[in-house]
């Protein structure tokens, strides 16, 4: 354990102990501070070690640079392609993760000064007390490539008033903060010159106590007042267009209500979903209509089942090819397999959803005397690799 003041120099993370209050930094400004296997470890080691310690009373984290946390790191994913389940450690650690994350024992606070997108936004969400600027950027982008809403999201976008779970979910559409603060997937909208301030009174704290907490927080926070062109202003077009059954139907009501006056708006929307994978879209909307009657565990567990096939190319290497057109040729001009939304058959999505074998399976902790149990280390998919390794 670091002693007091010490600074724990880790590649991708920082960690602090300040009094009774513990800080963890994520430090790859020049990556926007996207998930890697090393984040993600220290990050639930640290979160362990300090919800066990005694002396730890309130967690802060926060992102350096201009990004909290941009999200996964696609990269990652993309190299690993060719090489069955290279990634499954760190998506098994981030899932994990994620369970600690919204059921953790002691007061957090997240201090959100820039991109959260995907997974990213995953740290900052569900946290007791999570603080967003001006300059905060939300936004769950994964079907545009092929991907699926992940990392809980199925379970949070489900919950969101009306359809607008399905609408961020399927179009990517971006939040600023006082739009989190609304709907509250953040707590406090505090503006950016006084998060240090608001940072150091917390260090001074030493206290964990949530009702001071949050007292010395709304010291620092503003009112907030939606601007006229907010997206949630749009609520009733979004709860017609996006309760429909289908994505199909949703983009046919979308186009329809587009052609109405003062709805210009919706145009590029529609553009943006039309370029948008076919099977990212299917898969998207089905997790976040079941996520409604799920728990955060179900949850958790569905999305790992739908990210392994999804790196298994088991039905279709949509998202490799997302990542290919967005961040590696940069040509932004994907070519989807299947290439429209009729081409997609329903029974293919079903195979996305069915279990995985029972060595795979996302372990998540059922009591609380086994709280931290389930990790990685002991999942039969570690063991089976352990086993491979001593035949070789």
């Amino acid at each position: 354990m670091a002693q007091q003041g010490e600074i724990i120099n880790e590649p991708f993370v920082i960690g602090e102990e300040k009094g009774s209050v513990r800080l963890s930094t994520l430090n790859r400004p020049r990556q926007l501070n996207v998930i890697s296997p090393e984040v993600v470890l220290k990050l639930a080691e640290y979160l362990e070690m300090w919800e066990k310690d005694d002396q730890a009373k309130l967690i802060l984290i926060k992102g350096a640079g201009r990004a909290f946390s941009a999200g996964g790191d696609l990269k990652m994913f993309y190299n690993g392609q060719d090489s069955k389940d290279s990634c499954v450690e760190v998506v098994y650690r981030m899932y994990w993760l994620c369970y600690h994350i919204h059921t953790y024992k002691k007061t957090q606070v997240s201090l959100v000064n820039g991109i959260s997108m995907g997974g990213g936004a995953s740290l900052m969400v569900p946290m007791k007390f999570s603080v967003v600027t001006e300059k905060t950027v939300f936004s769950t982008p994964e079907a545009s490539i092929g991907f699926h809403t992940d990392c809980g999201f199925s379970y949070i976008h489900s919950r969101l008033p009306g359809y607008l779970g399905e609408f961020l979910a399927l179009t990517g559409a971006r939040l600023n903060g006082k739009e989190l603060v609304a709907i509250g997937m953040a707590t406090h909208f505090v503006p950016s010159d006084k998060l240090a301030d608001l940072e150091a009174q917390l260090v001074r704290l030493d206290s964990g106590d949530v009702d001071v907490v949050r007292s010395t927080i709304e010291e620092f926070s503003e009112k907030v007042n939606l601007d006229k062109d907010s997206i949630l202003n749009k609520q009733s077009v979004i709860n017609v267009c996006f309760s429909k059954e289908s994505v199909k139907q949703i983009i046919q009501a979308f186009e329809a209500e587009a052609s109405k006056e003062g709805n210009e708006w919706i145009t590029p929307v529609v553009k943006g979903l039309k370029r948008s994978s076919p099977t990212g879209l299917k898969i998207t909307l089905r997790s976040i209509r079941e996520g409604r009657n799920q728990t955060l565990s179900d949850c958790l567990k569905k999305e790992f089942r739908l990210t392994m096939n999804t790196l298994r190319k088991t039905i279709s290497a949509d998202m490799y090819e997302g990542i290919r057109a967005l961040t590696i040729d940069k040509d932004n001009s994907p070519k989807w397999s299947p290439a429209t939304l009729d081409e997609v058959d329903d029974e293919n999505i079903n195979l996305m959803f069915k279990p995985l074998e029972d060595d795979i399976e996302l372990l998540i902790p059922e009591t609380e005397d086994n709280r931290w149990g389930g990790k990685y280390e002991t999942s039969g998919y570690a063991s089976l690799i352990q086993c491979k390794r001593e035949e070789n």
